[in-house]
């Protein structure tokens, strides 16, 4: 055996080696749980994410019924016609104005429109029950017309049959819009076009 053998044999050495291997095993260590840490920091931001996502959508919500559910014949064609009340949660940065369509896609003549407001101010977060039939509101916002030929709300007149669904789309835009009163839908949405920053649905449904 060589010198150099007996030297790496010694116990100095292997004291040595001893401690750099036990150094070695509580580096690993600590590195693995920086892994476990840095990993469950990234999910728990993930999912704080995705839930301040879903806090931060727009939503449509109406007293009078649940989404998917019945509407009341009070808001029908069978009952007063008036407009059922409405409420949104806080629309995103930079909402210059709202704009509101309700139609009816299952009208055995082609969706029907129901309803054509605008320029609703970015500050309003409700619309009472049985707003005016009027093409400019107190507010400022503006009402077009609907299938019915008349401004402002026309409550669900389905024929007799299966239960219609009515689409209450609301848009949050970023510009207040140049159009005149008693637009169309077709006019709103193409002026809408580009400026649309969020949307929120509540269906509602009715039969005769």
């Amino acid at each position: 055996m060589t010198e150099d053998s007996k030297s790496l044999l010694s116990p100095q050495n292997r004291k040595r080696a001893a401690k750099t291997q036990n150094f070695a095993l509580r580096f690993c260590g600590f590195l693995r749980l920086c892994g476990v840490i840095v990993l469950t920091w990234q999910i728990g931001t993930g999912l704080n994410a995705q839930e301040g996502g879903n806090d931060m959508a727009l939503k449509l919500t109406s007293q009078a019924f649940a989404h998917q559910a019945k509407i009341p014949k009070l808001y029908t064609c069978e009952g007063a016609d008036i407009s059922p009340p409405l409420a949104w949660t806080d629309p995103p940065a930079g909402t210059k104005s709202v704009a509101l369509i309700v139609d009816d896609p299952d009208a055995p003549v082609g969706t029907w429109v129901h309803w054509v407001l605008y320029n609703v101010p970015a500050a309003s977060r409700a619309l009472p029950q049985d707003l005016p039939k009027v093409d400019t509101l107190s507010d400022g916002a503006i009402q077009g017309l609907n299938d019915f030929r008349r401004i402002g709300y026309g409550g669900p007149c389905p024929p007799l049959g299966p239960a219609h669904r009515y689409v209450f789309k609301l848009y949050a835009l970023d510009a207040m819009l140049t159009l005149p009163p008693k637009a169309t839908k077709a006019q709103l949405e193409q002026t809408m076009e580009g400026h649309v920053l969020a949307q929120a649905e509540l269906i509602g449904l009715y039969k005769r």
